[in-house]
Parts: C-alpha cells; sequence; structure tokens
C-alpha cells in the first residue's frame, strides 16, 4: 500500500512540476555559412507571445542583429529565408513611428570567446495557429545578421549580411 501511496505522489509531482502539458513548442538548429552548427533554440508558447531560449557558440564577437524571418528556409547566404517576420505588414523597427516587424528583436551582443546565452521574447508571433503563426505556409527561421540594427532603418536595420540560420521546426 505505502509503495502505491509514493507512486501516485510522484507522479502527480512530476506532472506539476512540468507544467502544462500543452504548452506549444518549437525548436531551430542554427548553422553558419559553412553549414556547422553555430547554436540552437527553444520557443515556446506563452500567454503573452513566444519565448525564445537562445545557446551559441563559434560566433563572430560583437553586436549583431537577431531576428525573425518569414520565410522557413536556410540556404546561404540564407537570402531564402525572406525579409523579416512582418504578417502586419509595418515598417522596421522599435525606433520608427511605423514599426516594428513582428520579428523585430532586440541586438546581441557576443562576447570575445563566441559562446551566448540568452533569452528573447516576441509578443507579436504564435506558435499556434492564425496570421501572426511561425508555422504559416511558409514557416520561419531565426537569422544572426553581421552587423547590428539600428532599430529604425526599412526594411531590416541596416545589419548587414547573414550569418547564421535556423528553421523554426516543431
Amino acid at each position: 500500500m505505502k509503495s502505491w501511496v509514493w507512486l501516485v505522489a510522484a507522479s502527480f509531482l512530476s506532472v506539476t512540476a512540468v507544467g502544462p502539458a500543452y504548452a506549444e513548442t518549437a525548436h531551430a538548429e542554427l548553422h553558419n555559412e559553412q553549414g556547422q552548427k553555430v547554436g540552437e533554440a527553444t520557443l515556446v508558447q506563452t500567454a503573452h507571445g513566444v519565448l525564445m531560449t537562445v545557446d551559441l557558440q563559434a560566433l563572430p564577437s560583437g553586436e549583431h542583429a537577431f531576428h525573425i524571418h518569414e520565410v522557413g528556409k536556410c540556404e546561404p547566404p540564407f537570402k531564402s529565408a525572406g525579409g523579416h517576420f512582418n504578417p502586419t505588414h509595418k515598417e522596421h523597427g522599435m525606433e520608427n513611428a511605423q514599426g516594428m516587424h513582428a520579428g523585430d528583436i532586440p541586438n546581441i551582443y557576443v562576447p570575445e570567446n563566441g559562446k551566448l546565452k540568452f533569452d528573447a521574447f516576441a509578443t507579436g508571433v504564435t506558435l499556434g495557429k492564425g496570421e501572426n503563426s511561425l508555422f504559416d505556409a511558409d514557416g520561419s527561421a531565426l537569422v544572426i545578421h553581421a552587423g547590428a540594427d539600428d532599430y529604425k532603418t526599412d526594411p531590416a536595420g541596416d545589419a548587414g549580411a547573414r550569418i547564421a540560420c535556423g528553421v523554426v521546426t516543431k
């Protein structure tokens, strides 16, 4: 009898510790132009948008733009990922009165060792259904640019070449 009670209690604790059993999640594995893996991201749907937990390595140090792009395709030089995810057809940038794209995310700062772990939050996207879904007909991708986003220049913040890309998958 005692072992059965402990089994039920342990099962209850493991289920409640994990959180909602039906939370939408996604993943992206980022690669550079040479095809080497340079990071991965886990995306989790929340009540207010999508939380991205990103772990990067082997990237050039410095400030880089980080965006969600509109097409789930990552063929070097990553133009295949299209423009920024922008289902509401706004202009680019957090400092643009006509912006911002749903895929606009703050810049990241990679230290000298090329490794960075960070969280980013995107309020204008979802992993579920609807026009703001990252899983629309052509999917979406996470892209890191060579330079920083200036947060105002349309259409892409003058961020330069695309140096890493990862398709968002369920």
